[in-house]
């Protein structure tokens, strides 16, 4: 018995030592490859620094030994130059007419700076709010919707990362649901005007100071237009440039910004009022095809309305500079033109059909987006090395992966269209995001689901209102829309925001976020 107990006993010691000692080996060789990340992380900010500051670098020496030229110079010198320049008068002058004929012309044909003096997004009452599972019971008590159909919506929902606090119009939630004209423009007019209330009470700006009203509604457009209803309700000048634009999808509110600072080109000391939004009233699907559910289950009511300005005088007021604007258009490719499509379904149902093919496409129109937007932007150190890639794998057929440019350091805030999970999940991989810059996409589209054109206000409200934009910090909105498009802003900050002066629909609530979104959050049925 005691041999047994001996050859027994040393077992369990024996296995702990080779898994400590297994565990060490492991340690071990995963040091090496931290160790070397590090490295290679400060190699590349050094590579980073160099690159941006090698002007200054190769500059410095050669100003030491202009200074140290000029400090030879006697006043004998100095006369002597005085002498030379009085005897060429007339060539004195003629480079002097020269020299203000070209700052004057450079000064004129300069483009106009665009100024954003404040923005504001529409916060519902407290009744439209809408509980992921009163959105599943309004939908059974439709009668609308076969039970499979109902079980696929609610795995949508279930995966969505939308809260149990958007927001809904109540002509859907009411029982039965009364989808009529008369409800959709009462849900227009309620986001429309609560936006353009706050903004103008945030401004100052008086609406007869207004010249240009811009209004983008994608799956709504009544006659009189949505832009003639702000113009009649706000009492807005006669010669008022007013546009409404239509159809172009959740990045529609870009295209109205891009438009606004076209105009304010050629309209000499001017505001131009943008207003973003969507209806839910009249599109609401009730069908069973199910490429045409899921917006159902991802949009949301909501709105913001922004003011422009090209005042130089405003420039101390506002928040704002609008710095670029790009825009990238697939319609061209039968693909992307159908990816999301507006028709009717088998039995005459009108909705809003999404291809599978959604995220390749965005993805395509992402790249030839950044394509363009990257030179603009980013640093010359990260030119150089998409560049050098570029070289190496098309004339030299070097098998090396695309380098992806590293936009944090172009920007400090990222404002991604809310559309749903999956896009934002694609975006934060593709473009190297961390959870901090993806923060105020995924808060949005938790908190207000997707608002279509008018989420990315959202998003700039809630960074606002965590105290994180700096003077001089550059924000990129991007959006996709429907035709397909995808749609760049940049933004530099012309002050410090102070969350206490703010008043926007996250304030009372931000210490709130963020909060935690799990893969899937089961919806507790009543029955």
């Amino acid at each position: 018995m005691a041999e047994k107990k001996q050859n027994h006993l040393p077992e369990p010691a024996v296995n702990s030592i080779s898994v400590d000692s297994q565990s060490q080996r492991t340690n071990h060789n995963h040091l090496p490859n931290f160790l070397l990340s590090v490295r290679l992380k400060y190699v590349k900010l050094g590579y980073h620094y160099l690159i941006t500051h090698a002007m200054y670098l190769l500059l410095t020496p050669l100003l030491g030994v202009v200074s140290l030229h000029l400090s030879t110079l006697t006043f004998e010198d100095l006369l002597q130059l005085w002498n030379l320049l009085k005897f060429n008068l007339v060539s004195v002058i003629l480079c002097s007419a020269l020299m203000v004929f070209l700052v004057t012309l450079s000064y004129m044909t300069r483009p106009r700076k665009v100024y954003l003096l404040d923005f504001a997004c529409y916060k519902p009452e407290q009744a439209r709010m809408c509980t992921r599972e009163v959105f599943m019971e309004r939908s059974r008590l439709a009668g609308a919707f076969t039970e499979e159909n109902l079980a696929f919506q609610k795995k949508i929902l279930e995966r969505s990362g939308l809260g149990q606090k958007t927001y809904f119009p109540e002509a859907v939630l009411r029982v039965p649901p009364n989808p009529c004209m008369a409800e959709a423009r009462k849900e227009a007019e309620m986001v429309m005007f609560g936006a353009i209330d706050q903004l103008l009470a945030k401004t100052g700006v008086k609406p007869k100071d207004i010249g240009i009203v811009i209004v983008n509604c994608s799956l709504f457009n009544p006659t009189p237009s949505l832009s003639a209803m702000v113009v009649n309700h706000y009492k807005l000048r006669g010669n008022i440039l007013s546009y409404n634009l239509g159809g172009m999808g959740c990045s529609a509110g870009l295209i109205s910004i891009d438009l606004a600072k076209q105009l304010l080109q050629v309209q000499p000391n001017s505001y131009a009022l943008v207003v973003s939004m969507e209806n839910i009233t009249l599109n609401w699907y009730f069908g069973n095809n199910r490429s045409m559910l899921v917006s159902n289950c991802l949009f949301r009511m909501g709105g913001a309305a922004v003011l422009l300005s090209n005042r130089s005088s405003d420039r101390r007021r506002s928040k704002y500079q609008l710095i670029h604007t790009v825009r990238t258009h697939k319609g061209a490719d039968d693909r992307c033109y159908g990816c999301v499509f507006q028709e009717e379904d088998e039995t005459k149902r009108v909705g809003v059909a999404l291809s599978k093919d959604l995220m390749a496409v965005a993805g395509e129109a992402l790249k030839a987006n950044i394509t363009t937007l990257g030179p603009l932007v980013l640093p010359m150190s990260e030119q150089l090395l998409f560049f050098a890639t570029l070289v190496g794998r098309k004339i030299f057929k070097m098998k090396i992966k695309p380098y992806i440019p590293d936009f944090k350091l172009a920007f400090q805030h990222f404002c991604i269209h809310a559309g749903g999970r999956a896009v934002l999940d694609e975006l934060e991989k593709n473009l190297e995001l961390t959870d901090w810059h993806m923060e105020p996409s995924r808060m949005t589209l938790n908190r207000f689901g997707n608002t279509s054109s008018s989420s990315l206000w959202y998003e700039l409200a809630y960074t606002e209102a965590k105290g994180r934009v700096r003077k001089g910090d550059r924000t990129w909105q991007i959006a996709f829309g429907s035709g397909f498009k995808c749609n760049s802003a940049v933004w530099r900050a012309l002050k410090t925001i102070d969350p206490a002066k703010e008043k926007n629909p996250w304030m009372d609530e931000i210490h709130e976020f963020p909060v935690h979104v799990p893969k899937e959050s089961p919806i507790v049925s009543s029955n």
